[in-house]
């Protein structure tokens, strides 16, 4: 156990989100799939089924395959600590709780999408959330602005033009998320 001493810990939140994405997804290989489709994607279901109520927190937890989670894994082990180091652990696992439950709720509401599962949604909080790490009392970051032109627009257009299987509402969920706590922490 010496080689431990080398190894930080540096990201609580961040680095316990990935490791257990990591077991769901190894698991949910394991079971063809079935997994995600009980606990940890989202999806129209009885509102007296309590799991209806976890999978609107647990979907973040689940990907697809390999290739969802480390499209969404890279950002947030990119970007993930920053914030954390920023806002605290609790304040970030807070945001990314309400970021979960708002946009499946959302989704649920507005959208007829099938299923949503995967943590794109927090991706976007955080992306929004850093343009925020350096900003000064009464100014608006240019980042922040930059931010919302290239990943928020491109995200409307890609809703409103492409028919993929991906949640862009859930997407501008997040960003919207990322905002409201930007602004909030100010």
């Amino acid at each position: 156990m010496e080689y431990m001493q080398f190894f930080q810990y540096n990201s609580v939140v961040i680095l316990t989100y990935f490791f257990i994405s990591l077991g769901v997804l190894i698991l949910n290989t394991l079971s063809h799939n079935k997994l995600n489709r009980l606990l940890f994607s989202c999806y129209r279901s009885s509102p007296f089924n309590p799991l209806t109520y976890v999978r609107m927190f647990t979907y973040i937890l689940g990907h697809q395959n390999w290739s969802h989670f480390i499209g969404n894994f890279l950002y947030i082990l990119l970007i993930g600590p920053m914030i954390e180091e920023k806002y605290g652990s609790l304040p970030l696992l807070v945001m990314i709780l309400i970021c979960a439950f708002v946009s499946s709720a959302m989704n649920l509401i507005f959208c007829k999408k099938e299923r949503i599962l995967g943590a794109s949604g927090i991706v976007f909080m955080l992306i929004v959330l850093s343009s925020f790490v350096n900003f000064e009392a009464g100014k608006i970051p240019i980042t922040f602005i930059l931010i919302c032109l290239l990943y928020v627009v491109d995200e409307i257009r890609k809703g409103v033009s492409k028919k993929d299987n991906v949640s862009h509402f859930g997407h501008l969920m997040g960003a919207l998320m990322g905002a409201i706590f930007g602004f909030y922490f100010l």
